[in-house]
């Protein structure tokens, strides 16, 4: 079974509802830091968290709670992926593509840290696929820990309190509870917006003989 938004075992509800809050963190750390996390729905997840809190459905603990334990699972899934980045790094580049591990989110990733140094940790946890690989690029281009450690502190509790308290007060207007997956589909084309921009720019370039 499909939806709008992928396979039905990816539908944020569907995910809340078998998994709970528990699911919740270990998608948000999954995401945020391992290889096979790319695919996985941050955005639409976290707003869907926020809405069904504010619904009292399937999540029934205090808003607060939920954006602590996800923004701790977002800083602990981005501190995983630089250590990982950091001790496999040079071989990681290496690797050749695979079924889950394609080399063009890495050097997208790669490209994104290169343009934003530091800023990148912040500014990928809103870029989809970007947010999973930037963190071990910055390991593997051996960021100072400490300057890694402040930005993904910042970019950890900005998305994760963020797009869950969006969510929480959005839920709450009817208009959005009866649209809800225009609104998921609305979130997901909106984060993937700055990937089509580099993409085009990219491409003119490429056609312009520009590195």
């Amino acid at each position: 079974m499909t939806s709008a938004l992928g396979p039905s075992f990816l539908e944020p509800e569907w995910l809340i509802s078998t998994f709970g809050l528990i699911g919740i963190l270990a998608i948000v750390f999954a995401e945020s830091g391992l290889l096979i996390g790319f695919f996985l729905p941050g955005d639409s997840l976290l707003f869907t968290a926020g809405l069904l809190v504010a619904d009292g459905t399937y999540l029934h603990q205090p808003l607060w709670l939920v954006c602590l334990l996800v923004s701790i699972a977002a800083v602990a899934g981005d501190q995983f992926g630089y250590a990982f980045g950091r001790r496999f790094g040079p071989s990681l580049f290496r690797r050749p593509d695979s079924r889950l591990f394609k080399q063009q989110n890495l050097t997208r990733a790669q490209e994104f840290f290169a343009k934003y140094g530091a800023r990148s940790i912040v500014l990928a946890r809103f870029v989809p696929i970007v947010r999973t690989f930037t963190p071990i690029v910055a390991g593997a281009s051996h960021m100072h820990y400490r300057t890694f450690l402040v930005y993904n502190l910042i970019g950890g509790t900005v998305w994760g309190c963020g797009v869950t308290i969006l969510g929480y007060f959005l839920g709450q207007i009817a208009f959005v509870k009866s649209n809800i997956e225009f609104i998921l589909i609305g979130i997901v084309v909106l984060s993937v917006i700055p990937i089509g921009i580099e993409l085009l720019r990219a491409r003119r370039r490429a056609r312009s003989g520009r590195p």
